[in-house]
């Protein structure tokens, strides 16, 4: 595994939504290598010169960049030699669990499980595939609903069939333990509900009949995180949708998220993103969908 600092994105996807697309141009790119657990699917044009970063693979791109990459592996996007004036970036996000085992057991959806399974290590395709490909993947930011989904399983199908894949990294995405624990995901559940309010610790652990001090060591083992920033975790995550989403001020999504004051928003929010809020709304102002 790489030796550099590895960021966990907040995706702006709620738990309710199925996926995200950006549209964005952009002069140079600086986000952090980042792990999150949706899948992700990025399309990069004009981009030659640009370092892409996904698990121990490190390569300079071309002009034109497909590639995707699965639930929980460090990827990324580095400037380097980079000399253009602009580049065009197509993100396109989903949930894990969008297609679950049992449709994807389906005799219909074989090719698009091997992709998902191939994409643990990261798939870059062909210049060729993204050639073809252009054309509906920019169509994407443009579409809505049902339309979307069905154009979505069209271009997965097409990618998963597509010549001259190529795997990226070595080893494959992290495994989370989320899904493994009942208690975990009550508390997920509860949090989902209430993370406008305050939750105190002597109400959480209860819920899961533990002690305070019991809970503390146990979320911290399940998931690397305290309480506080499991908590924050979501608050961020909703935060960051609504920045996107709506014109309300960003005082106005602090008080939604369950931030008590600017200031805290602004040292929690840009901790978890490295950049403040303000920022982070200007980076999203292209064209974008959240269905």
């Amino acid at each position: 595994m790489m030796t550099r600092n590895i960021h966990r994105e907040i995706t702006p996807l709620a738990q309710e939504d199925s996926f995200i697309v950006f549209e964005r141009q952009k002069t140079h790119f600086d986000f952090p290598i980042h792990f999150h657990p949706e899948f992700e699917i990025n399309f990069i044009l004009n981009g030659k010169g640009a370092r892409r970063v996904v698990g121990d693979s490190i390569e300079e791109i071309e002009d034109i960049e497909l590639v995707m990459v699965g639930s929980n592996l460090e990827h990324g996007w580095e400037t380097y030699n980079w000399k253009g004036d602009s580049m065009t970036e197509i993100t396109i996000q989903f949930h894990s669990d969008l297609f679950d085992r049992k449709m994807l057991s389906r005799t219909i959806f074989k090719s698009i499980r091997g992709l998902f399974e191939r994409s643990n290590h990261g798939i870059c395709f062909s210049s060729k595939t993204a050639h073809e490909l252009k054309d509906r993947i920019m169509s994407l930011p443009k579409t809505d609903g049902m339309d979307y989904f069905l154009l979505l399983i069209s271009l997965l199908q097409d990618l998963a069939n597509s010549r001259n894949q190529r795997l990226l990294s070595t080893y494959s995405s992290r495994n989370s333990k989320f899904e493994n624990s009942e208690q975990i995901r009550t508390v997920y559940e509860y949090i989902q509900l209430n993370y406008g309010r305050k939750i105190t610790l002597a109400e959480i652990s209860d819920l899961v009949h533990m002690s305070p001090v019991s809970f503390n060591r146990f979320i911290k083992k399940r998931t690397g995180k305290t309480f506080i920033q499991y908590i924050n975790d979501t608050r961020i995550s909703y935060a960051s949708r609504w920045l996107i989403e709506t014109d309300l001020s960003i005082g106005e999504i602090g008080f939604k998220c369950g931030f008590n004051n600017l200031a805290n928003f602004n040292r929690v929010f840009k901790k978890a993103k490295n950049i403040t809020p303000s920022e982070f709304r200007m980076q999203f102002e292209g064209i974008k969908r959240v269905l």
